[in-house]
């Protein structure tokens, strides 16, 4: 089989399905952000320093295609795909709250600095966000499973505290954000 099939090549793609649509859709940039996530997740597997995290965001990557799946797929057509199931964001929750408590209590802003890999995870996260406020978007116009949103908002949370629990492992030193003219 070949990789290019030159079907894309007027602007178009196909969804899960056969529907055609723009791959300027909402639906497209919304599930194309979710890759561009799960890609950039990749990244983070290769270079964090916790086994556990690279081990779970493994799983994340298969309930990101999942997730991928689940967007590419238009409202109304009955095929059997994956969920985002509750306990997968509860799982996620634990995790947060497990790395939450190994760290200091935030009482400032930080910069999303302080190595190559801290740096890596926020931009993951900054993708996260994105991804999720796509997808918000996306269902003004058609539903969402809100298991879909709601996952994306814990990942941006756990990639937050992974930053910090990296710095913390690597022994960084978090920079606090000093606003101009605050004292």
């Amino acid at each position: 089989m070949k990789i290019y099939t030159k079907k894309g090549d007027k602007g178009m793609t196909t969804l899960i399905g056969g529907d055609k649509v723009s791959k300027f859709d909402p639906k497209i940039e919304a599930y194309g952000t979710v890759d561009e996530l799960n890609s950039y997740i990749g990244i983070l597997i290769a270079t964090i320093h916790d086994q556990s995290e690279r081990e779970y965001l493994i799983k994340v990557q298969s309930d990101l295609f999942n997730i991928e799946a689940l967007l590419a797929t238009p409202v109304g057509k009955d095929f059997k795909m994956p969920e985002v199931e509750e306990e997968d964001i509860k799982e996620m929750e634990g995790r947060i709250d497990n790395i939450d408590n190994q760290l200091e209590r935030l009482k400032n802003f930080i910069l999303p600095s302080g190595s190559l890999v801290i740096s890596h995870i926020h931009v993951a996260r900054c993708i996260c966000r994105r991804a999720e406020r796509l997808i918000v978007l996306l269902n003004e116009h058609e539903p969402v499973d809100g298991r879909i949103i709601a996952y994306l908002n814990r990942f941006s949370d756990y990639l937050f505290n992974l930053a910090r629990f990296e710095a913390k492992q690597t022994q960084t030193k978090e920079i606090l954000w000093a606003p101009k003219g605050v004292k």
